[in-house]
C-alpha cells in the first residue's frame, strides 16, 4: 500500500510512554528509612547533573527522561512508522467518511486516535494492550497498542500496511455505528434477550464494522493506492481473527453460541462486500 505521501490525520493523541510503572518489577521503592535517604541523595545527584528522577520519589519510574533540556524517548524507527502509517490510515478514514456523510447531508465528527504503551484509562474504563485495538463509544476515540501490529504478523498470520488498515478502519466502523445510533439501538435489543441472542447481535454489529471496513478499502483502491497482495493480506486477517478460527487455535471447543465478532468465513465476506459495492446501505447485517 501507497501511503507515504498522503494526508497524517491531527486527531491523534500519543500517549506512549506518558504511563508510569510502581516500583521495580512490579515492587514498591520504599520511602522510609535509610532506603528512602538513599533515593532521595540518587535523585539530587541526578538532578545537578540533569536528569530528572524526582518520580523515584513518589515510588515511580519515569518513562521518558530529560537530559540537557531533550526529551529521550525509546521509540524505534519502526515504531515511528507505524504511528505515521496509523495516522495517515485515520486521515483516509476521515476523507471517505466526511464525503459519504456530506452525501446524506450529514456532518461527520471523527473520532480521536490514542497510540498508547501496555495500559491506559479510556472512559470505557481501563484499556490494555493485550484486549488489542478498540472503540470507546463513551469518548468517541479508537485506542491502539502500537505492538499490535508485530501480534497480527506473528500470531494471526496478518502482516502488511493495507490490513493494518483495515484494522483501524474497522475500529472507526464502530465509531460511524455510534454516530448514527446504531451502538445504541443494539444495547437496547441485548437488553431483551438471552445471552445467546445476545451474542448473535454483537457478530451483527462487528461484521458491519468490517463491511465499513471494507468501504474503507475500496476508497483506498479509487485513490490508487492499493499493491499486488494488499485485498489478501487482508482477507487472510479477516480470516484469522474469525470467532471460529481463535477458539481452535486455543485449543477448545468451537462454540458458535459463544461468537461475538462472526466466523472467518463471514468476516472475509462482510469486509468484501463492503470493498466490492462502497455503499453504507450494502452493510446492513441486521436485515
Amino acid at each position: 500500500m501507497r501511503w507515504e505521501n498522503e494526508r497524517r490525520s491531527d486527531n491523534v493523541e500519543d500517549r506512549r510512554g506518558s504511563g508510569r510503572q510502581q516500583g521495580l518489577g512490579g515492587l514498591p521503592i520504599p520511602m522510609k528509612g535509610k532506603a528512602g535517604a538513599v533515593v532521595l541523595i540518587v535523585v539530587l545527584v541526578a538532578g545537578y547533573y540533569g536528569v530528572d528522577l524526582t518520580p523515584l520519589l513518589n515510588g515511580e519510574i519515569p518513562q521518558q527522561v530529560q537530559t540537557q533540556g531533550q526529551t529521550q524517548t525509546k521509540a524505534s524507527p519502526q515504531e515511528e512508522r507505524m504511528a505515521n502509517f496509523t495516522a495517515t490510515a485515520l486521515g483516509m478514514t476521515e476523507d471517505l467518511w466526511q464525503s459519504e456523510f456530506r452525501k446524506s447531508g450529514k456532518n461527520y465528527q471523527a473520532p480521536k486516535l490514542v497510540l498508547y504503551t501496555g495500559q491506559t484509562s479510556t472512559a470505557c474504563g481501563y484499556g490494555q494492550a493485550a484486549m488489542g485495538p478498540f472503540y470507546c463509544p463513551a469518548d468517541y476515540k479508537v485506542y491502539i497498542d502500537l505492538s499490535f501490529y508485530n501480534d497480527m504478523k506473528r500470531n494471526l498470520g496478518g502482516g502488511g500496511d493495507f490490513a493494518q488498515g483495515y484494522v483501524i478502519a474497522h475500529e472507526v466502523g464502530h465509531h460511524i455505528q455510534n454516530l448514527l445510533g446504531i451502538n445504541q439501538q443494539v444495547r437496547e435489543m441485548q437488553s431483551r434477550v438471552n445471552k445467546k441472542q445476545a451474542n448473535q447481535l454483537s457478530v451483527k454489529q462487528e461484521l458491519q464494522a468490517d463491511c465499513f471496513a471494507g468501504i474503507w478499502g475500496k476508497y483506498v483502491q479509487d485513490k490508487g493506492l492499493m499493491e499486488v497482495g494488499d485485498f489478501e493480506s487482508a482477507m487472510n486477517t479477516a480470516s484469522a481473527i474469525g470467532d471460529d478460527r481463535l477458539q481452535q487455535q486455543s485449543g477448545g471447543r468451537v462454540v458458535p453460541d459463544s461468537f461475538t465478532h462472526g466466523t472467518s468465513k463471514e468476516r472475509q465476506a462482510w469486509f468484501n462486500k463492503g470493498f466490492t459495492a462502497g455503499s453504507i446501505q450494502a452493510c446492513n447485517t441486521f436485515n
